[in-house]
């Protein structure tokens, strides 16, 4: 990456019956876990693949996981905390903290393994020319966001989880005058009839199930 760039992943912890429940009966509980932890050690992967000044995991709904110790050994990744209130307020207080070290941050949700270094480094050029970048989901959502700079409002008016938060995300950043760019739309892993689309990446995904 050229500009210094910060990416985040935000991942919960791999906690049988509180990850990808959307998934089961599907997949049982422990395997929903054990999905979610393969996809978070994949979006750690992708993100030092993309060579930024900086990655970190931004565990929910705290760092004290063993799962997450076990990544900043591995990955050799920093560890912060989502903490409290929606995704929007979240994601701000992230971004804003990234911002105080970085010329640009970039966060990526763990279920979207349809997210590449080829994503993040045009992320990472978008961010050149622009406040936002954003990275559209086929289910109306999106599966990145970047920011060079924040603004009050920028997330108000969003109904987390629906199929309706790419449109009002887009409302929001007008309203607040940041520009952005949206990069191609790209899918992410949420519901049992998403689970197919596993099988075509490459490289696999650690994971597998019948």
């Amino acid at each position: 990456m050229a500009a210094d760039v910060c990416v985040i992943v935000y991942a919960k912890a791999p906690v049988p019956g509180q990850v990808k429940t959307r998934l089961m009966p599907a997949l049982d509980a422990e395997q929903a876990a054990l999905l979610h932890a393969a996809l978070v050690e994949r979006a750690l992967e992708t993100a030092l693949a993309a060579d930024p000044a900086g990655v970190e995991l931004c565990c929910a709904p705290d760092a004290s996981h063993a799962f997450f110790e076990t990544c900043a050994e591995d990955f050799e990744v920093d560890l912060t905390e989502q903490g409290e209130g929606n995704l929007g307020e979240r994601m701000r207080r992230t971004l804003e903290h990234a911002l105080e070290d970085f010329d640009a941050a970039i966060i990526i949700g763990a279920d979207a393994p349809s997210v590449t270094p080829k994503h993040l480094r045009a992320a990472a050029a978008a961010l050149a020319e622009n406040d936002i970048v954003l990275a559209p989901a086929d289910d109306g959502g999106y599966v990145l966001i970047g920011a060079r700079r924040t603004a009050d409002g920028m997330f108000r008016g969003i109904d987390w989880g629906t199929g309706q938060v790419m449109a009002q995300q887009r409302a929001a950043l007008t309203a607040c005058n940041l520009t952005w760019r949206e990069l191609e739309t790209l899918w992410d892993v949420d519901r049992p009839e998403d689970l197919p689309r596993l099988k075509s990446l490459k490289p696999p995904l650690a994971f597998f199930w019948t």
